[in-house]
């Protein structure tokens, strides 16, 4: 059997490790070549930028890729038009008895599209995530890829109601657990050795970890100085760590919006991952826009505010340590979080370090 793993940015990165594990373990038990999984990994560059592309591979020990598209920036349909003559003219070639997509990006939906049109088999790993906002380019990929999926594989229950709501039939959608959670039990001894938290002069428990990119939060000036000024205020009690996503640096300076030196708000250049889950694990509170490390703070039972309007992983508030925060209102969140336990939450189903396992053995078992 011939698998395509689709990974194009930072998001898929983390995912895609365990599952590579997983067929490496595979091939190793078998004895017969008949039964062994050839997966190539493809690259499309959508990410390409060291601090968000190389040093995950390196970090990660995952493999180089196998094809590397190198479509770049561009608008999401410049994008995703660069991704999908590329990737067509892969499958053409390689012939693919399956791909597998991972996660929300345009990597994800562009991939789906060329292997739907050419009848290769689908499967989308963390599928049935809503958020229930087509303002965001991710949910328009979510939908499409779930769409047009043969094998949907989810990392919550919530995510398999969705589905079933929307008409998927249920021999389609398969409950394996967060493949994100994979990839941090693995790196986790690694996150724990580092030193991450000396390195910036900060103490466990005693500093706010913050990530923000998302176009809602930082695109309009306004928005932006508005949260800068709150970070700035939110220092004073507990200092700040904030790893700037280049987009989120280029509006900065093109806003020319600035922090006081003095200040113990840190601005820093992206971190790796081990670097980021050693802040996620230790924070007093973590202020995010990332799905991701929602799901990580309900790992560690972080508090965690995301600043968002809604979220895709609404099990991280129904069970674990997340709340939905707006601008007008998180300063008295943040207050408020600061001022409860430092642990919060359950840790939901199946996030236990093995959704990859169930992952292969349920392609495999459509094949």
């Amino acid at each position: 059997m011939k698998i395509l793993v689709v990974a194009g940015a930072r998001p898929n990165f983390m995912k895609i490790k365990p599952f590579m594990n997983a067929i490496s373990e595979f091939n190793a038990r078998e004895i017969s070549k008949t039964g062994r999984v050839d997966a190539l990994l493809i690259h499309t560059g959508q990410h390409y930028d060291e601090n968000m592309s190389e040093i995950f591979f390196r970090e990660l020990g995952i493999r180089p890729p196998d094809v590397n598209l190198g479509v770049g920036s561009g608008s999401h349909a410049v994008q995703t038009a660069q991704i999908m003559i590329g990737f067509e003219a892969l499958c053409d070639r390689e012939k693919p008895d399956w791909i597998v997509v991972v996660g929300d990006v345009n990597s994800t939906m562009a991939g789906t599209l060329v292997a739907a049109k050419m009848g290769i088999r689908i499967a989308h790993i963390e599928a049935g995530l809503r958020s229930y906002d087509r303002t965001m380019p991710e949910e328009i990929n979510r939908v499409v890829t779930d769409r047009l999926a043969d094998l949907l594989l989810t990392p919550s229950e919530d995510a398999d109601l969705n589905l079933l709501r929307e008409g998927v039939p249920r021999e389609q959608i398969k409950f394996v657990g967060n493949i994100m959670i994979d990839s941090l039990v693995e790196n986790l001894p690694k996150a724990r050795a580092l030193d991450t938290l000396a390195k910036l002069r900060v103490n466990s428990l005693r500093f706010i970890y913050v990530t923000l990119h998302r176009p809602s939060n930082v695109d309009g000036q306004a928005s932006l100085s508005a949260l800068m000024d709150r970070l700035e205020e939110i220092a004073h009690r507990l200092p700040v760590v904030f790893p700037v996503h280049p987009r989120t640096r280029k509006m900065l300076s093109e806003y020319g919006i600035k922090h006081r030196s003095d200040s113990r708000l840190q601005l820093l250049d992206p971190i790796g991952y081990h670097d980021s889950l050693s802040l996620a694990e230790n924070a007093r509170l973590i202020l995010t826009d990332s799905g991701g490390l929602q799901e990580e703070a309900t790992y560690f039972r972080t508090p965690c505010l995301t600043l968002r309007p809604n979220t895709e992983r609404p099990i991280t508030i129904t069970m674990g340590s997340n709340r939905l925060t707006k601008l007008d209102s998180f300063m008295d969140d943040v207050h408020d979080l600061i001022n409860g336990p430092d642990r919060m939450g359950q840790v939901p189903p199946l996030w236990d370090g093995h959704a990859a396992e169930r992952i292969l053995q349920y392609i495999l078992d459509a094949s």
